[in-house]
């Protein structure tokens, strides 16, 4: 029982998860008189939102990954248990885990989000998609070997398709990798691949809705959308994908798509947990919370960011899934823990709104600010690179990222296009549930309640 944890006298919390959430809450608790412990599958905090740059060759993993243990280092009531969570079992207040159960005061779930297929079944066997470092470096072999076999088939129509790149979710991430794969194949590409004509090579984006970027201002989606027409991305608005089958995206019962990279970036589930009641899963398995995000029905189990679903006059869909609100989150709950150890009244959840941005590529970026303001171009895009640099944890991490942003830039170049571990495509399906979430979920495994998948595409 509770693998080999101090026995202590003060109220142990125990936080699910290390993304945004997570650390943010365990590093506000740090001097509160409680022991905090963290349970994630990892050893390490990714930054989400820099993946596809790995996924591209402009990053290196380790530029934005960072040891947990390192972070918290010189934190003394903070403890870690790298384990999968198996389930919760709350009337025991005890955490189930693959390294042994682990008890509880109070129970926080910062577990994050999965991809949704929206029960598609043919594409969720081989899109590839991007929640991890895996997922990501794991693409980036993918598409380097798909353009090594382009060299050698005698066949133009499969030759295209190992060229062909689909991503589908016109939402941030979406439009971000198609940016970086738009400017791989026009500065990185022809160096490797002479031999191909890569003026050949077509990009498409696919997103249900009118717009690409759809939770950002209508100037934001108009410039966005010009930036990526201007690189030579193919959009296709009001479009659904459908299935998908021999190395063809169908988006109709007829008209398809050859291509042999697929990436799914178009929604997102909450990752709940085995051991919660049925009633308080959504039907986008979030978890139910109040205002004070105390999972409802529950005396000291909290959830916080993306796994958390907070409905209010305001937000009748609930929060959405975005760093910004997962911060926050942890943020005020830290802040609640300091009133319920003093006995005094817990305060409800308010979302200040900071903005959004999204970039496109070089010198190519849109930012939405409080008051209706929105900006573009290089502005956008310097104010995209410090907002992300500072948000970086490690001072390493963000002076490699630094450095190698600064290299891209002057030399148009990305160094990082190895084939370090080979795989066939089922070897990245195989992985599929089990990674998907690592940058924030600690679950081995999720089984979902009885419902019908139901949620709204997010791209981001």
């Amino acid at each position: 029982m509770d693998t080999n944890l101090p026995q202590t006298s003060q109220p142990r919390i125990v936080i699910i998860g290390c993304g945004f959430a997570g650390l943010r809450l365990a590093k506000d608790l740090a001097k509160s008189p409680v022991q905090v412990v963290v349970i994630d599958r990892n050893n390490y905090h990714n930054f989400q939102p820099l993946l596809y740059q790995v996924a591209t060759g402009a990053l290196e993993a380790d530029s934005i990954a960072y040891p947990i243990r390192k972070i918290f280092a010189g934190q003394p009531n903070f403890f870690f248990r790298m384990a999968d969570v198996e389930r919760i079992d709350s009337g025991r207040n005890t955490v189930v885990t693959s390294v042994g159960d682990i008890g509880y005061d109070h129970l926080v779930l910062a577990t994050g989000s999965l991809t949704n297929f929206f029960g598609l079944e043919s594409i969720e066997q081989n899109a590839m998609q991007i929640k991890s470092v895996p997922n990501s470096l794991n693409l980036r072999s993918y598409l380097f070997q798909n353009f090594e076999k382009a060299l050698l088939t005698e066949d133009p129509g499969q030759r295209q398709a190992l060229m062909n790149v689909v991503v589908v979710g016109g939402g941030p991430t979406g439009v971000e990798i198609c940016g970086s794969l738009a400017e791989m194949r026009r500065d990185v590409l022809p160096q490797d691949y002479p031999e191909l004509d890569l003026k050949k090579m077509e990009i498409y984006l696919i997103e249900s809705g009118a717009e690409v970027l759809g939770p950002m201002s209508k100037e934001s989606q108009e410039k966005g959308k010009t930036y990526l027409e201007d690189m030579g991305i193919h959009l296709r608005l009001n479009t659904h994908a459908q299935r998908y089958e021999d190395g063809k995206l169908y988006y109709s019962d007829t008209e398809f798509i050859r291509t042999q990279n697929l990436i799914w970036a178009a929604g997102v589930n909450g990752a709940a947990i085995d051991g919660l009641p049925e009633e308080v899963i959504a039907r986008n398995k979030r978890v139910n919370v109040d205002t004070q995000n105390r999972v409802v029905g529950q005396r000291n189990v909290y959830a916080i960011g993306d796994v958390a679903n907070m409905v209010t006059e305001e937000m009748p869909r609930g929060y959405p899934m975005l760093a910004p609100v997962a911060i926050q989150q942890a943020e005020q709950l830290a802040d609640n823990f300091q009133r319920l150890l003093k006995g005094e009244e817990l305060k409800p959840f308010k979302y200040l709104n900071k903005g959004s941005m999204a970039i496109v590529g070089r010198n190519r970026a849109v930012v939405d600010l409080p008051g209706d303001l929105h900006f573009s171009g290089f502005l956008g895009w310097l104010t995209w690179l410090f907002v992300h640099l500072m948000t970086l944890v490690g001072f390493r991490n963000k002076v490699i990222t630094f450095i190698s942003w600064g290299i891209s830039y002057f030399s148009s170049d990305k160094a990082l296009r190895l084939i370090i571990r080979p795989y066939k495509r089922h070897d990245f399906n195989d992985q599929q549930g089990v990674v998907a979430a690592e940058h924030k979920v600690a679950t081995a495994q999720y089984h979902p309640p009885v419902a019908a998948p139901n949620a709204p595409v997010v791209g981001g």
